[in-house]
């Protein structure tokens, strides 16, 4: 495989999301490069349809040219998929198909009504991306842990729609259900308002509990994984877990500040975490916040 290639889905990676580089950067090639590619991938079909002027691809064009990889040209993605699916053989195309089809309801649905509602959209858009990650950090095809692995994405869903709740409001969406919102006396207006009270932060803690509720299950039996696997899983989920105390020190303002993990808070959870994996402790150093 073209370094080169595999080189620009790592920088695409390294852009898009310092506490998923900084967790997963640390494992073995060629887990560690495949993490690159599928990261890159899901970051084209999500800006595809976020920031679609700036797209190579629509998300149409992404899943046409996706459905026919081996013929696939005109993007480095294309050979970078060839390889991972080549490298990985358990992987499946399945959940590939349903991330792009969880991204396409960006496009139809802008609003949400019910919680159950909301958890189906968090499997497409980032319970998928376990299920894509589990061939990759196994030796098997994590059929034993996929529920682990879609929880762990659904959580971090959550944790991604606190956190840009004004970005989304931007591009008139709102993905807290309204359920939830009328449970607490919290309307529509007050959220184009963008009104912190009691009632707004009720509602961020019962999103919280969510996300809690999802990172427990995801982070079972990390046991059975390959011990530096587990360790990146544990690592990202820390790091990402962290940003709704970001949004609690922001005194629950999501609608115009942005919630981010210090690197001295990651290097504080990585020294944590290390001590649970002595045997690691070179590849943990490596993994340091620079």
């Amino acid at each position: 495989m073209n370094e080169a290639i595999l080189s620009r889905c790592e920088e695409l990676m390294k852009k898009g999301s310092t506490s998923f580089y900084q967790a997963f950067k640390g494992l073995p090639s060629p887990r560690r490069e495949a993490v690159y590619v599928i990261y890159a991938f899901c970051r084209m079909i999500d800006d595809s349809v976020d920031e679609p002027e700036q797209s190579a691809y629509t998300i149409h064009e992404i899943r046409d040219l996706f459905t026919q990889l081996d013929e696939a040209e005109g993007h480095f993605i294309w050979p970078a998929l060839r390889w991972l699916f080549a490298s990985f053989p358990h992987l499946d195309k399945g959940p590939f198909f349903r991330q792009m089809e969880g991204q396409l309801t960006d496009l139809e649905v802008t609003h949400y009504t019910t919680m159950k509602e909301l958890e189906h959209y968090c499997y497409l858009v980032a319970g998928t991306v376990g299920e894509m990650l589990l061939p990759v950090l196994r030796d098997d095809n994590g059929a034993e842990v996929a529920v682990n692995g879609i929880a762990l994405g659904k959580g971090m869903q959550i944790v991604n729609i606190i956190r840009d709740v004004g970005e989304d409001r931007a591009r008139a969406r709102r993905y807290v259900p309204l359920e939830v919102m009328e449970k607490h006396g919290y309307t529509e207006l007050d959220w184009q308002n963008g009104v912190i009270d009691e009632r707004w932060i009720a509602i961020v803690h019962e999103l919280k509990v969510a996300a809690l509720d999802w990172f427990r299950v995801g982070m079972d039996r990390l046991d059975t994984y390959p011990v530096d696997s587990a360790f990146a899983i544990e690592l990202a989920a820390a790091f990402y877990s962290t940003i709704l105390h970001a949004v609690e020190r922001n005194e629950y303002d999501v609608y115009s500040k942005r919630a981010y993990v210090t690197d001295e808070l990651k290097l504080e959870m990585l020294g944590a975490i290390v001590k649970r994996y002595p045997m690691l402790a070179f590849q943990a150093s490596r993994t340091a916040v620079s």
